[in-house]
């Protein structure tokens, strides 16, 4: 028996040292180069690319790439579980030249027969740019330009015409008889029709500035007008004599841009003007109704508190105002973090709508009929709506996704118009994200977790799997040669009483009687959310931990997710509250053992940036190093739409202004701060960067300035500016936290 004992041990033994070597023996990164191509595979693939929802949503086009390069668009039908080859550009000329025919983007007709491409793009802004569009004929394989140098362009509902807007004015062209019609004429520079200037693209999140009616007789549109707007100019100081880009860009207490709604009914040419009053707001958003004629307009209020709701005639102008909501803190009519472009909506098969507040403390659904009298509360509960996917008026059903399992998770649901009938359709713990055909018959579900690489699925409406279209084996196979770190979830609790997310990365072979240095990597804006329960393969953060550190991100108040009160604590008074949880999440992890306090450093960019630098300053013994990438340093110097949304309008709140302010902090700095801006970012100028500069060098203060001259708001303008710019944030990491 003592023998057998021995040999079991003898054994134990043996498979434990096997196990080390084999740990060992796993590669870790040391460089960051490495890092980017050693987490590729682990990332996983994504399932179909560029996914549209055909034939009444029976089926799905989708896009791959051939052996040469050729672009390839198919399609697959679930029910005769089919492929089939729609497009390629293999051997494709531009017509009338002997250039190859690439594309950027298409869209299909209604009755999926045609599609419209996108061509020569020339980026603008953001989401913006001019491009040449060509129409193809999927049955007789034609290929012919309808529009060139045009900022966006659309088919026509019934198929008949496309839509486009060149040069500030709108024109259609019509495909039976190759005509074009102008549309306007009185375009100039800052005054569009049909276009958004910078602000109202950035901050509202649209680049299209007109909408077709569902039957395709009127185009209803924005014009904007930008002339009284300040002139910001920017340079990247190249050539001798150096050029100027100009752009009309609002900041805080600026003149805005003043838009107002057109309606041209298309075969009369004729135009009617939507009696809305702006009283110096904004209209962000204009809706289609399931009426004749009839068009939903929203206004906004420029502190972005009052929403009203206008049910507009398209024939006559006439609106009458039919829903109104007020708030002590800003209103959202959309969220970018989520991708979830409207709040409102309004499907076109039925006489009612619904609209996301969260004016009973969490974000919900409402439904209204064309008076605005609420019909019911679709959803409730300590949780939040955060993207709607399909309305289906036939069965008067709505699917849509939600935190009720967790802030953490986003799982599926599907609930009666009623608000009875609520059904969850996806099952795995963690993060799904979902791409719902329009006509709710199928959806793709992308879903995974901390320890689940991406798995994707084709599911029927009742949530049900049909084929599974990615299971990633090939990420657990590339798991097995890398020393990959996944993150521990945790939290704790706040001064304020908040239970606050966190994600732990603990570094390559982590022992818990050493002290490590940490980095905290952080983004921090109003509605944003840095962890989830989701896999996640960042070169950034395996990097560090391969290399000594300890890396968390914090879900810290004014993020979205976690209600109302969670969020708009910031209002009027941004950087405080998100500075103050990010140090306690630092003091929590000094008090579990393992951090050094003496060591520890935050990162981020853009309000990420205004983060690390507003936390440095008001956390001077808190944080050692700040890594502070195209900041905000003050909220005065950005633009109006944005600013005065989370910050209030200036005359109301000059102090909070001041307060909010990383330069009026700057005389706090103890430790080391590292700043990286671009001359050529139109989105955070970067005299957000020598306004703090200068206040920390009015007071003695060091620091270190990068500036990159043709980055935009991403400092970096292309991969070796990129890997320097990291290795920059790694070197002075070493330099002061090792």
């Amino acid at each position: 028996m003592i023998r057998k004992r021995s040999m079991q041990l003898f054994g134990l033994l043996i498979m434990m040292w096997a196990f080390t070597v084999q740990a060992q023996e796993k590669q870790t990164f040391s460089t960051f180069e490495e890092a980017m191509s050693g987490t590729r595979p682990l990332n996983g693939n994504s399932g179909p690319t560029n996914i549209n929802w055909i034939n009444d949503g029976e089926a799905y086009s989708f896009t791959e790439r051939g052996e040469n390069g050729a672009q390839i668009i198919k399609s697959y039908n679930p029910d005769a579980d089919e492929e089939t080859l729609i497009f390629s550009t293999e051997g494709l000329k531009v017509p009338g030249s002997e250039d190859p025919f690439e594309y950027v983007s298409f869209q299909w007709s209604d009755d999926s027969k045609y599609l419209l491409f996108q061509t020569n793009f020339r980026p603008v802004w953001r989401r913006s740019g001019v491009s040449d569009y060509y129409y193809y004929s999927i049955e007789e394989k034609t290929l012919d330009l309808v529009a060139k140098d045009a900022q966006t362009a659309e088919l026509s509902p019934n198929g008949k015409k496309v839509g486009y807007e060149r040069g500030g004015n709108l024109f259609v062209f019509d495909l039976a008889s190759k005509k074009e019609t102008q549309l306007t004429d009185d375009a100039e520079d800052g005054f569009y029709n049909g276009r958004f200037g910078w602000a109202y693209e950035e901050e509202f999140g649209l680049a299209q500035a007109w909408e077709w009616s569902h039957d395709s007789e009127y185009i209803a549109f924005w014009q904007s007008d930008e002339r009284e707007v300040p002139i910001f100019q920017m340079t990247d100081y190249q050539g001798t004599h150096k050029e100027w880009v100009e752009l009309p860009y609002p900041q805080v207490g600026d003149t805005n841009p003043t838009v107002k709604i057109g309606v041209i009914n298309v075969e009369k040419q004729s135009k009617e003007w939507m009696q809305v009053p702006l009283e110096e707001g904004y209209i962000p958003r204009i809706y289609w109704t399931a009426e004749k004629a009839k068009l939903a307009v929203m206004h906004l209020n420029r502190a972005q508190t009052h929403m009203k709701m206008y049910m507009a005639d398209a024939d006559n102008g006439k609106a009458q105002m039919i829903l109104e909501e007020e708030s002590e803190a800003w209103i959202d009519v959309f969220d970018f973090f989520a991708g979830i472009m409207h709040y409102a909506f309004f499907p076109k098969d039925a006489k009612e709508f619904f609209w996301i507040t969260d004016k009973d403390g969490y974000a919900h659904l409402y439904r209204y009929n064309y008076e605005g009298e609420l019909q019911n509360q679709v959803t409730n509960g300590d949780w939040e709506v955060v993207f709607v996917h399909a309305v289906d008026s036939k069965k008067k059903k709505i699917y849509y996704s939600s935190t009720e399992d967790s802030p953490l998770e986003r799982q599926l649901y599907v609930i009666n118009f009623n608000g009875k009938g609520k059904k969850k359709l996806t099952d795995m713990v963690g993060r799904h994200t979902i791409d719902m055909a329009p006509e709710a018959t199928y959806f793709i579900d992308r879903y995974s977790n901390v320890n689940t690489p991406t798995k994707v699925a084709l599911k029927n409406a009742s949530g049900k799997t049909v084929k599974m279209l990615e299971e990633n084996k090939g990420v657990n196979e590339a798991l097995k040669s890398v020393a990959f770190i996944t993150p521990e979830l945790s939290s704790f609790t706040n001064s304020e009483g908040d239970k606050i997310d966190i994600a732990i990365y603990k570094p390559v072979g982590f022992d818990s009687n050493k002290k490590y240095p940490m980095v905290l990597d952080v983004y921090g804006g109003p509605g944003a959310q840095s962890v989830y329960n989701e896999w996640r393969a960042s070169a950034w953060h395996q990097y560090l931990v391969h290399n000594g550190y300890v890396v968390i991100q914090v879900n810290n108040r004014g993020g979205g997710g976690y209600g109302r009160e969670f969020e708009k604590v910031v209002y009027k008074n941004l950087g405080h509250a998100e500075a103050q949880d990010f140090a306690e999440a630092a003091n929590h992890m000094v008090e579990l053992g393992y951090v050094d306090a003496s060591k520890i450093g935050i990162r981020g960019h853009s309000y990420g940036g205004y983060m690390s630098s507003f936390s440095i300053l008001n956390h001077p013994d808190v944080f050692n190093v700040a890594l502070v990438g195209a900041p905000v340093t003050d909220w005065r110097l950005y633009d109006s739409i944005y600013a005065e949304r989370y910050m209030g309008l200036e005359e109301d709140n000059e102090e909070g202004y001041i307060n909010s302010s990383s330069t009026t902090y700057a005389p706090n700095l103890k430790g080391h701060m590292y700043i990286a801006h671009s001359t050529m970012d139109e989105n955070v100028h970067v005299q957000n960067t020598f306004q703090l500069v200068k206040g920390l060098i009015d007071n003695g203060k060091d620091h270190d300035l990068k500036i990159f001259p043709p980055g935009a708001h991403g400092v970096a303008y292309n991969y070796p500016s990129y890997i320097l710019l990291m290795n920059n944030y790694i070197n002075y990491l070493d330099q002061h936290l090792k």
